[in-house]
């Protein structure tokens, strides 16, 4: 399991408010070699940016609602901010300020502010509509609430409605006329390396892992394949005692449930359904606190470990979309699959390299102060997740679709 949990009381970090930083670390770039190491981003492409620039230059209160397909998603979106001419404020899980000490320094500092995703963290809420109310500058929320490694596939939104309404209803008070508009802002990665080279050195990797001897002989579609079957069985075989049969869709919904049902019924009372992450904001609001105040015994802290690696292996299982290679297998897509193999065994995937981002910014959709209450899902939030579905489907057309190097 990952650390992205920080086992101590929520203290909020505000964003740094001065100029002067975000503007040097624009001017040196110093995100480049961050990316290019890091992440494996050595180009970048923007498109549309006179949208955001318009907005901009209207004076509206400005969202940025990103799909979250990568970790590297909220660096590179300073590609876009230097095309744009102006700086970005971003809302940043708490565990990102507890990486390191130069991380804690810098995150501030290129406009990032704190908020608690195990309870409703008042603060940052605040914060983030004060910096639409205003316009100071752009603000960065990633609807997903967390990477998927999805690029192409995006996950139940959080509902970030009632952040931007607030701000528009407050913005309109506060300048006549004052709007707060969302810019659906879609990422897409497309890798142009040797993805036979890399999926091999991965895949022999994992396959030694599972005492496998190389399996080589298989295409590489097929070899993939493999792996994954062999993975999701041995997650049925420690959490059901067998594998399972049926379809894969099926396969996933169970083992999902058999993690998460006993813990909702014990901590919520009753076993939910629907998407996973906001499930798992349910369970760890109840589980946390009493961890993170010390108020609980050594023995019982490891059981609530336990419990939250299990809603972390279901997180993890919400990430891989059934039939995402055999609907379209493209290069793109198959590195995903591959770097979420390997993440999932040993919390680190591999840094490919060859990788150019396109930060494409979608129309602007104006905020109504006001919902209507008369349907069950926002309308704001439903026009949010069309745009962007829409704009990732189209990009991911543009992958190319993988061949074998012996096809003719």
């Amino acid at each position: 399991m990952q650390n992205v949990i920080v086992e101590k009381p929520y203290s909020f970090v505000p964003p740094h408010r001065g100029l002067f930083w975000p503007w040097l670390f624009q001017k040196l770039r110093i995100y480049e070699p961050h990316l290019r190491r890091r992440e494996g981003v050595v180009a970048h492409e923007c498109r549309h940016v006179e949208r955001l620039q318009d907005s901009l230059a209207a004076g509206h209160g400005i969202l940025l609602a990103p799909n979250h397909c990568r970790t590297s998603d909220p660096v590179v979106l300073g590609f876009l901010a230097r095309k744009a001419g102006t700086h970005l404020y971003c809302m940043a899980s708490w565990h990102l300020f507890h990486q390191s000490r130069l991380m804690s320094w810098v995150i501030p500092r290129m406009g990032a502010f704190s908020v608690n995703r195990e309870g409703i963290d008042r603060q940052a809420i605040n914060t983030a509509m004060e910096i639409l109310e205003t316009a100071e500058r752009p603000l960065v929320l990633f609807p997903e609430g967390a990477a998927s490694r999805n690029n192409d596939r995006l996950h139940a939104l959080l509902d970030i409605s009632f952040l931007a309404r607030g701000a528009a209803k407050k913005r309109a008070k506060r300048v006549a006329g004052g709007r707060v508009v969302i810019h659906p802002v879609a990422l897409k990665y497309r890798f142009s390396g040797d993805i036979e080279r890399q999926a091999d050195r991965v895949l022999t990797r994992i396959e030694a892992r599972l005492s496998w001897r190389p399996q080589t002989q298989l295409p590489l579609l097929e070899r993939v394949a493999k792996i994954g079957c062999a993975l999701l069985c041995l997650k049925e075989i420690e959490h059901f005692g067998r594998t399972q049969t049926g379809p894969l869709a099926a396969r996933l919904d169970g083992l999902i449930d058999r993690l998460l049902c006993p813990l909702e019924e014990e901590w919520l009372g009753t076993p939910r359904s629907g998407p996973v992450v906001p499930r798992i904001k349910a369970l760890r609001i109840k589980i946390l606190p009493d961890m993170i105040e010390g108020r609980v015994d050594e023995a019982e802290r490891r059981r609530r470990w336990d419990q939250l690696a299990d809603m972390y292996l279901a997180q993890q299982v919400s990430y891989y979309p059934p039939n995402y290679l055999n609907e379209y297998a493209s290069v793109d897509r198959l590195l995903e699959m591959i770097e979420r193999f390997e993440e999932d065994l040993t919390d680190r995937a591999t840094v490919h390299g060859s990788l150019t981002v396109v930060i494409e910014v979608g129309e602007a959709i104006e905020v109504s102060p006001e919902r209507d209450r008369s349907v069950e899902i926002d309308p704001l939030m439903r026009q949010l997740e069309e745009s962007l579905q829409g704009m990732l489907d189209r990009l991911a057309r543009e992958s190319p679709e993988y061949q074998p190097r012996d096809a003719s």
